[in-house]
């Protein structure tokens, strides 16, 4: 086949033509009987849903899905925006204060946008919830990205709700966006249903929103845009892609018809992204837009440590494991991080057990406790439960007042110390904790390094966090044309079928 390379001209249209060989031209032959097949431009940006583009003012259907803790930091969401892509700052975890800087700094370098601030559920810290939404209402962050939710809380109806308008044509103006990420299609429900009625009559009874506003709320779903969460870092349920898409976007098709909403919700997805392949294979079963993570802690935007992302462009995809989250320790709710190079995974399994077979601190055998001090915390339990009580003396005083008389909810604080802190350990390179770094990480980072093998992007110094972004996308829509090639019965060289980085 000649010409294989002018398949990568995605802005021209390229004529399949038979002579004593097959060649491919960007222009037809003088004799249409010739003309075995076509495929049209294809550019990255005509990938995905139109109105998602147009709904955030965004040039791609891409969004960097925010990690917390300020991974994914004020420096990625600034350079993927100033490229008119969507990007989420991590502001789950973070005090109130270093959120609140955060949105200053993205807002004065994107007056105009694109951005999004992650808003994460946190049961145990109901005060931090009400804060940052206060927060993103106080600065008009008009739009966020809900994650972990099981259910809609007060403050996520809250924020959604008080945003409410009717314009001069009587049509509903949301000011207020959410995207959803789910990994459940009963959790897809509560965000694909107008705000729970019980909640939105108890916002009203307290005069935080008007009489208008709850009326106008039955009629507008909680959620503008749903992300689909496969198997992804952080916290995830392992989810696979490929029954999970198809799944949302049948359900939200029931939904519609049943609401008649006037904008459709729109259905992207997450998880397993790290690739051109994964990103053709996404677009092709309805994704409206794709969200990347794990690839992006490796940039050098990124808010990791320099040994982090040493440690991430080494993973392979099987060098990942399921772990105790700190937020949701008590539940049993796990996340996924990276095994490879770090004792945490082991480490933080082995409090949860502690925590199921004991009621308190003190029952814990003199040996074993003995050995978590030296071990795992480096500093006797009694310090840490001090030092846990002054954060959160600062935090959120009413954790603490309900720990005092439970020594099962003492033990699970305690605990939360080291896997709380083992993600800010991993994100600050702190020396000497190199084994507790809690990195999360999903199999998508292992297939990317398979990606770039061999290219500048193996070494993790040079990837850019809009090159990896424009890459992929380029990648899918070089593959999409490759699909439509077999689709019309035209065999394409092994060689070609992939988008390979020079």
């Amino acid at each position: 086949m000649k010409n294989i390379n002018s398949l990568l001209n995605l802005d021209k249209p390229c004529y399949i033509i038979q002579g004593s060989e097959i060649e491919i031209s960007h222009q037809p032959s003088a004799d249409p009987s010739q003309i075995i097949g076509y495929v049209p431009p294809l550019m990255p940006e005509f990938l995905g849903d139109n109105n998602f583009k147009a709904f955030y003012g965004v040039k791609y259907a891409y969004m960097a899905g925010a990690m917390a803790n300020g991974i994914a930091s004020e420096e990625m969401v600034i350079t993927l925006g100033q490229q008119k892509i969507l990007a989420a700052f991590g502001a789950g975890g973070l005090a109130l204060d270093r959120v609140e800087q955060a949105i200053l700094k993205i807002q004065k370098a994107l007056p105009e946008g694109p951005y999004v601030f992650n808003f994460i559920h946190n049961p145990s810290e109901q005060a931090i919830e009400w804060g940052t939404i206060e927060l993103y209402l106080k600065y008009q962050v008009s739009v966020i990205e809900a994650a972990a939710f099981f259910n809609m809380t007060p403050s996520l109806v809250y924020y959604r709700v008080k945003g409410l308008t009717k314009n001069a044509q009587g049509q509903i103006q949301i000011q207020n966006k959410i995207i959803g990420k789910v990994s459940r299609r009963e959790v897809a429900t509560v965000f694909m249903s107008p705000p729970p009625q019980k909640m939105v009559d108890e916002l009203l009874a307290k005069g935080l929103i008007s009489a208008e506003q709850a009326q106008l709320s039955q009629q507008i779903p909680m959620a503008d845009d749903i992300t689909v969460e496969a198997d992804s870092g952080g916290h995830t349920d392992n989810r696979p892609m490929l029954p999970l898409l198809p799944s949302i976007i049948a359900l939200r098709d029931e939904i519609q018809q049943k609401y008649q909403y006037s904008n459709l919700i729109r259905i992207g997805a997450g998880g397993g992204i790290g690739s051109p392949d994964a990103g053709l294979a996404t677009f092709s079963m309805g994704a409206a837009y794709l969200v990347t993570g794990s690839i992006n802690q490796g940039c050098v935007e990124a808010g990791s440590s320099e040994h982090t992302k040493k440690l991430l462009a080494q993973t392979a995809m099987a060098d990942v494991a399921m772990a105790p989250a700190s937020d949701m320790f008590e539940r049993g709710v796990e996340l996924q991080v990276l095994k490879k190079g770090t004792l945490f995974p082991m480490r933080a399994k082995k409090l949860y057990e502690l925590y199921i077979e004991y009621d308190g601190i003190e029952q814990i055998p003199v040996a074993e406790r003995a050995k978590l001090e030296k071990q795992i915390f480096q500093d006797s339990l009694d310090n840490i439960w001090q030092q846990t009580v002054e954060f959160f003396q600062q935090r959120d005083p009413e954790v603490i007042n309900r720990a005092k008389n439970n020594p099962k909810r003492k033990m699970a604080l305690i605990f939360r110390w080291y896997l709380g802190l083992s993600s800010r350990w991993a994100n600050a390179g702190v020396k000497g904790r190199e084994f507790d770094y809690q990195i999360w990480c999903g199999p998508a980072m292992g297939a990317f390094n398979d990606w770039v093998k061999g290219t500048a992007l193996a070494d993790y110094k040079n990837r850019k966090v809009a090159e990896v972004a424009l890459h992929l996308l380029t990648g899918s829509a070089y593959q999409y044309r490759i699909l439509m090639l077999a689709g019309q019965g035209i065999e394409v060289p092994a060689t070609a079928r992939r988008y390979l980085l020079q």
